[in-house]
């Protein structure tokens, strides 16, 4: 009997297997957790109804109830957008304008010291719930069908971590809000039926829209231009799955971009790289900003 592979290093490995065994990304996920996590099915479904169940606040909570971040910089923008998705004048559909408004929430929580869930990091922690619940709640999909989607941002997340870079200190924003775009965009995949190499290019195609975006957090703080970056993410995913659900693959497979995101990021200055020494950070405004934030103190 052949030996099953319970494991992958990059996307190409992850294919395979799943060519070979007749899997989705999903199941074979799956299958790696429990063998090289020593957890069982049972466990991880339970992990994953307690992060659903937090992500699911933070997209809401904010819109009910308003919230001032920390710095002050942020607060009261998600339910601003929910409110005017119902005006005239809105330039969105019922389910782009809520994935703005669940992008805008989940950062609203984040800033005010709320509970989150990084995916994969706090300051990008709107872009996959974002895209993810708001499909989810417009189509009304069921748990389950949502967990095969966590599933699949959970390996595309893995592939970054493990062969890129998710931190913007290190890689730039296109490290944090790029990954958690290519996670959210292989998740709306998932969940709409595609295959697993449908996932791995909408993944692709994510990176490469995002790629060279700078760190440069006002103040030094997870707000601006961070809360807006995550409707980018979020929307940029949605786009990239639609492309490739509908046949509008991507010609770069999905392990030469999170190769290419890593250089660029090698090589975006120190200032660009959270160090809020340069980009909107450094403009005449983010510089006052910063000052009457610490005058404060």
């Amino acid at each position: 009997m052949k030996e099953q592979r319970t494991d992958f290093q990059t996307g190409a490995e992850l294919l395979a297997i799943c060519s070979e065994e007749q899997m989705k990304i999903p199941e074979v996920m799956m299958r790696r957790e429990i063998v090289h996590g020593g957890r069982t099915e049972q466990d991880i479904r339970g992990r994953f109804g307690r992060v659903l169940s937090i992500m699911r606040s933070a997209v809401r909570d904010p819109v009910d109830h308003p919230r001032k971040s920390m710095g002050g910089l942020i607060g009261g923008e998600a339910a601003k957008v929910a409110a005017f998705g119902d005006s005239k004048m809105s330039l969105c559909g019922p389910l782009m304008n809520r994935m703005i408004t669940y992008s805008l929430a989940v950062l609203e929580v984040n800033a005010s010291m709320g509970l989150i869930t990084a995916a994969p990091t706090a300051g990008s922690a709107g872009v996959l719930p974002a895209a993810l619940l708001a499909v989810s709640d417009e189509k009304g999909l069921p748990d389950e069908q949502v967990y095969r989607g966590m599933l699949t941002a959970s390996a595309i997340g893995y592939l970054l971590m493990a062969n890129a870079s998710v931190s913007g200190a290190e890689a730039g924003c296109q490290a944090e809000i790029g990954s958690a775009s290519a996670m959210a965009a292989g998740a709306l995949v998932e969940v709409m039926g595609g295959s697993p190499e449908q996932v791995l290019s909408a993944a692709a195609v994510a990176l490469a829209n995002v790629l060279g975006l700078v760190c440069d957090p006002v103040a030094g703080l997870v707000e601006i231009p961070c809360q807006s970056r995550n409707v980018m993410g979020a929307l940029n995913a949605a786009a990239c799955a639609q492309m490739s659900l509908a046949g509008a693959g991507f010609p770069i497979p999905f392990d030469e971009m999170a190769d290419a995101m890593l250089r660029v990021g090698k090589s975006i200055s120190y200032e660009l790289r959270e160090t809020a020494l340069g980009g909107t950070a450094a403009t005449k405004t983010g510089c006052a900003l910063k000052e009457r934030l610490f005058a404060k103190k």
